[in-house]
């Protein structure tokens, strides 16, 4: 259930103008937390995140105290759910002045697999490698990736794995992956702009500090045939086993139930 709505830190029935950008273009960015007893892990990361699109889109967002304390009193209601905080450009329709909207409200988490079954989509909207205005920002347009989970769907499968035109592994509609060939922990670069996760970014240091091999780079689909377990991590799956990729089958196996229970230990 949906507790409070807050838009720019006033209670609100949870409405925002049909001639806002966000309704009208999707145009907007958001950041999604996962709650542990009510505390948003990686607040402080989420926030420069969030700031960070919003720069690129160049909307200016409230003062970051204030946006912090709106999350933070939105978690206080969702022990171990999720917080999601959505900025939007205000109105978009020439005539109506409207300011942006920062909205911020609570719901419990979804119920997570101990794996996960993708199927392989062609991702042409993605930046795969080059450079743009919005590459690394977070944005509401996720129309194209929800869609390449739906034709996964459709397939037979849990989710889509996005790849370029080109065939090189980029990242999930929602996560990111990484896999093991040979004891070494693989996962696509920063380079091909895919989001810059913040669980990503705990595992991969946990990894490392676990003494393995982290290498990041650029990968076509055929690598995976060559991974012994492969994982999609993200704020809502944490470290997901994937235990099949389109025709190939893999077992959870002991870096990514290690991984796992790292990232668990650190969020407890």
């Amino acid at each position: 259930m949906i507790g409070d709505v807050l838009i720019n830190g006033e209670l609100s029935p949870g409405t925002i103008p049909v001639t806002d950008s966000a309704v009208v273009r999707g145009d907007g960015c958001f950041e999604v937390m996962k709650l542990y007893g009510g505390r948003p892990f990686g607040l402080e990361e989420h926030l420069d995140r969030l700031q960070q699109s919003a720069a690129a889109l160049g909307i200016e967002l409230p003062a970051r105290d204030d946006v912090r304390s709106w999350i933070e009193s939105a978690a206080i209601q969702h022990g171990d759910g999720l917080v999601r905080v959505i900025v939007t450009r205000g109105s978009s329709v020439p005539g109506v002045e409207e300011p942006s909207n920062v909205i911020v409200f609570g719901h419990p988490g979804p119920v997570i697999a101990p794996s996960v079954r993708l199927f392989p989509v062609e991702a042409p909207w993605h930046a795969a490698g080059v450079d743009w205005d919005l590459a690394g920002a977070k944005i509401l347009s996720y129309a194209p990736n929800q869609a390449a989970s739906r034709r996964a769907r459709n397939e037979g499968f849990d989710d889509a794995l996005l790849a370029s035109i080109e065939g090189v592994v980029l990242e999930g509609p929602t996560f990111s992956v990484a896999w093991v060939v040979e004891g070494v922990l693989e996962t696509p670069t920063l380079d091909l702009w895919i989001l810059d996760s913040i669980t990503r970014r705990v595992v991969l240091e946990e990894a490392e500090r676990m003494g393995l091999e982290v290498v990041e780079g650029s990968w076509s689909l055929d690598r995976l045939a060559e991974a012994s377990e492969v994982m999609a991590l993200s704020t809502v799956r944490e470290v997901q086993a994937i235990s099949a990729i389109g025709a190939l089958a893999f077992e959870a196996g002991t870096v990514t139930s290690r991984l796992a229970t790292a990232f668990r230990h650190i969020v407890s």
